[in-house]
């Protein structure tokens, strides 16, 4: 990412308040059941810490990453509000290194920054950082978002297709793949009517 990225990201998380909230993205939360104690997690992009402090709290050991250390401030805020331990690093979610076969969960909940080359490069590197029958829980928007206009990319190309994903994670041993409209609450950055899909994928 650019300079121009970097302090665009850090401008968004300026300030006392959390932009997408402080409660998990509800997707995620709704996957508690599959989650175990003790689990590895990744949380890419996690801006100021929802959802990984949301994994927390389920008992993994949770790495968050993200770019602006204004949203990881506020992430470590809030794990030590809610007692809870979250390693946080600061990286640019495109090239940073995904170790192989390190985690057993891997979260990516709305990071449609990414063009499509660039959400090809993470979409490797989730594959290869995934261990062997790791969970992959992933929430965005589809193409019809861009009427709703709630959050998300204006660009036509950074929104997912069910294609996309089918294609991205084609040598899982599982995916469920789901379309659907919902009314989202998640601070200023995302609300209201929204277009979603939703990926729970066995590596």
């Amino acid at each position: 990412m650019t300079q121009s990225d970097f302090d665009h990201w850090q401008e968004r998380f300026a300030g006392e308040e959390y932009r997408f909230g402080t409660a998990p993205n509800a997707f995620l939360k709704s996957q508690a059941h599959l989650l175990r104690k003790g689990h590895t997690a990744l949380a890419i992009a996690d801006g100021e810490g929802r959802n990984g402090v949301f994994l927390a709290e389920q008992g993994l050991d949770v790495l968050s990453l993200d770019f602006s250390p204004n949203a990881q401030e506020k992430a470590r805020k809030l794990a030590q509000e809610r007692g809870v331990t979250l390693r946080v690093e600061q990286a640019d979610v495109i090239n940073w290194s995904y170790p192989p076969n390190t985690f057993d969960v891997v979260a990516a909940i709305f990071f449609q920054f990414a063009t499509p080359p660039e959400r090809e490069t993470i979409f490797t590197g989730i594959k290869r950082t995934l261990k062997p029958g790791g969970l992959l829980l992933l929430e965005g928007y589809t193409p019809k978002q861009l009427e709703y206009k709630t959050g998300g990319p204006s660009k036509i190309e950074n929104l997912y297709t069910r294609e996309i994903l089918e294609q991205a994670f084609a040598d899982f041993s599982s995916l469920d793949i789901r379309f659907y409209e919902a009314v989202i609450n998640e601070g200023l950055g995302h609300g209201g009517m929204s277009a979603l899909i939703d990926v729970v994928g066995v590596k």
